[in-house]
């Protein structure tokens, strides 16, 4: 096989165009048998392997930077640079699921958020000039979907201003980010596709230029690097270059020839140079070219023959979110939902068919949501607006300043809140009940439960004056966990023997870590602890009854998916400060540290988010408020 001959992007220099063929095709085989076995992003890594190999046949990475937007599609590059080990992909101790620093040279950017590379670009290509580096070159890789995000703009604004600084941008235009790009930027790239003319005339002019001896070639180039007047009148590229930008395109993105040379003329310009490719995603794979909803943008075990998953998924916290907005939006005519570029992810693909006319997706631009979303309340409706807990991140100062100072009903449903795991430290959606704990006005709940989820979301719905937010786990949903009774807006999940009158710890349970922390409950019991645990449901604001019934306890303990920094424990200890309850708490959460990509369960683990962990400490805690801290140890916690 050509591919295990392939230890760095140089041994490419050697190989005929036919072996590049060959070694495309293994890649793709490669890819569907390896990613099969472990999930990961399939579709965008088939459509860029004649556009990665180019890319390492022209540039010279790692003096060269090879930049890869969002990085769904660098599993090709990986292979290329050395990287062929798959086994482990995503899993504790084997290959990230994006580039990674720490694996290799050849990786810059490890931030997974979208519409970000232009502007590394646009750095990198400063520090070159800075530093008289001549010889090194950019080149950023970016989707036409995150080319709707407003940071990719911002970026091209200020690459254009210079026209003698080089830098080439591939647009990896396959007319999709997760689902089909959507928008004005869309709509002009399609007419470039479709406008065949320039290619047709060029095409005829090389066949013709290539039979003149000598001049012919060169003479090709020239017309081929054509100024915009011949071109406009061809295609309508003219978008980009009235920016300042030269085009170079549309390039058939799965001609490797077509796309060397391309590339080899953009790194020849002395400035910002445009080269548009147009790649299939899911390509040479006929299980993805026929999955219209993401043409397996992502996939968990499946069949390689099929595609089919390996075992059937049970249901979600997306797919109970997913129904309980279809059964609200046929009780609520003034209920829309929004999406940023991610329909069927978050599970808004139900609502939109239902109510095509009443979802709105906004492309990879979360600002841009967040703020039309306080347009759409300030004119009457309630919009929820679902997107992942990481990438609400993105648009924190217009849910302060747009949504919550404007007192608009807007609900924010976040999806994959808490540790994720294998897709590595972006996508942990750990930081979002710390920002929004300064939002002032801002209700968030954290449901336990599918039933806790379905009730929590009517509520936040109902809420006209204030921005709302519901958050929940990625993957399965768990079981349902009762509440045996009520104080103030608080769930009771457990309470101690009626005998007992001041109990020893009180058990703040945070969302979908319920059945945990009644394990926690469990452990203590054996070591005669009393122990009760409510669930606050709304942990923004802290629940009034919380006050008074830590009052009636020796020692609060809350345990939350979230960053420990700012989250719900600082919260209640901010809250008990204030109402003069002074007892011991002790929070428990996520260190303040980006995480290697793992199971969640392993990630879980490793920072000592587990029952016996919790239980451990909270035995020494009270043992030593028992005075046994010194003269005997606390009983082990199995």
């Amino acid at each position: 096989m050509l591919l295990t001959r392939i230890k760095g992007p140089r041994d490419l220099d050697r190989l005929s165009q036919e072996e590049l063929d060959q070694l495309a095709a293994e890649i793709r085989s490669f890819l569907v048998d390896a990613v099969s076995k472990t999930g990961g992003h399939l579709g965008p890594n088939l459509g860029v392997v004649e556009l990665t190999i180019a890319l390492h046949r022209v540039f010279d990475s790692p003096k060269d930077k090879v930049l890869f937007d969002t990085g769904h599609q660098a599993y090709v590059h990986k292979l290329l640079t050395g990287r062929q080990n798959f086994g482990g992909l995503r899993t504790k101790g084997g290959l990230s699921g994006y580039p990674s620093r720490a694996e290799s040279d050849h990786d810059v950017i490890e931030n997974s958020h979208a519409s970000t590379v232009l502007g590394w670009a646009d750095g990198l290509a400063k520090a070159n000039e800075v530093l008289g580096r001549e010889d090194h070159h950019v080149a950023a890789v970016i989707g036409d979907g995150a080319l709707t995000g407003g940071m990719a703009w911002e970026a091209l604004n200020n690459i254009a201003a210079a026209k003698d600084r080089p830098l080439v941008i591939v647009v990896n235009d396959n007319e999709r980010s997760y689902g089909p790009t959507i928008g004005g930027l869309a709509n002009h790239l399609a007419t470039l596709r479709t406008t065949d003319g320039y290619e047709r005339f060029l095409a005829r002019g090389k066949e013709l230029l290539e039979r003149t001896p000598v001049v012919g070639k060169p003479l090709f180039e020239t017309l081929h690097g054509a100024k915009k007047g011949l071109k406009d009148f061809i295609a309508p590229q003219g978008m980009f270059e009235d920016l300042g930008l030269k085009y170079i395109g549309p390039i058939d993105g799965h001609d490797i020839e077509a796309l060397e040379s391309a590339l080899t003329r953009a790194k020849r310009f002395s400035g910002p140079v445009i080269v548009h490719c147009l790649t299939q995603k899911g390509r040479g794979y006929t299980p993805a070219l026929e999955h219209e909803a993401d043409r397996f943008h992502a996939v968990g075990v499946i069949h390689p023959d099929t595609g089919l998953p390996v075992k059937t998924a049970a249901a979600s916290w997306t797919s109970v979110f997913a129904d309980e907005m279809v059964k609200l939006g046929h009780e609520r005519p003034d209920i829309v939902g929004i999406t940023a570029a991610m329909l069927h992810p978050v599970g808004l693909n139900k609502f939109a068919e239902a109510f095509p006319d009443r979802i709105y997706d906004v492309g990879i631009a979360e600002q841009h949501g967040a703020t039309s979303a306080a347009g759409l309340a300030t004119g009457g409706v309630h919009p929820v607006f679902a997107v992942y807990a990481t990438f609400l991140n993105r648009a924190f100062d217009q849910v302060l300043m747009d949504v919550a100072l404007h007192k608009c009903g807007v609900t924010f449903v976040l999806d994959r809140a808490g540790v994720t795991g294998d897709d590595g430290a972006s996508h942990n959606g750990m930081w979002d009940m710390s920002i929004l704990q300064v939002v002032p006005g801002l209700r968030l709940a954290a449901p336990r439960d599918a039933e806790q989820l379905r009730a929590q979301l009517r509520e936040a719905v109902e809420v006209k004056d204030a921005p709302t937010v519901v958050r929940y786990s990625k993957g399965v949903v768990g079981p349902a966990v009762p509440a045996l009774g009520r104080i103030g807006g608080m769930d009771v999940l457990r309470a101690p023997a009626p005998e007992v009158t001041r109990p020893d710890v009180l058990l703040v349970s945070v969302g979908a870590l319920a059945p945990m922390c009644l394990e926690i409950a469990d452990l203590l019991d054996k070591q005669g602890i009393s122990t009760t645990v409510v669930d606050p449901r709304w942990v923004k604001p802290v629940d009034e009854a919380l006050a008074p019934l830590a009052d009636r306890h020796r020692v609060v303990v809350t345990v939350e998916d979230n960053g420990r920094t700012g989250g719900v424990g600082s919260a209640v200890a901010q809250a008990l400060r204030d109402a003069g309850v002074d007892v011991p708490l002790r929070d428990f959460g996520i260190p303040q540290r980006f995480l290697d990509h793992a199971l969640r369960k392993e990630i879980m683990a490793e920072i000592g988010l587990t029952a016996p962990d919790i239980a451990r400490q909270v035995t020494g805690l009270v043992a030593k408020l028992d005075g046994r801290y010194d003269s005997e140890p606390a009983a082990a916690v199995d």
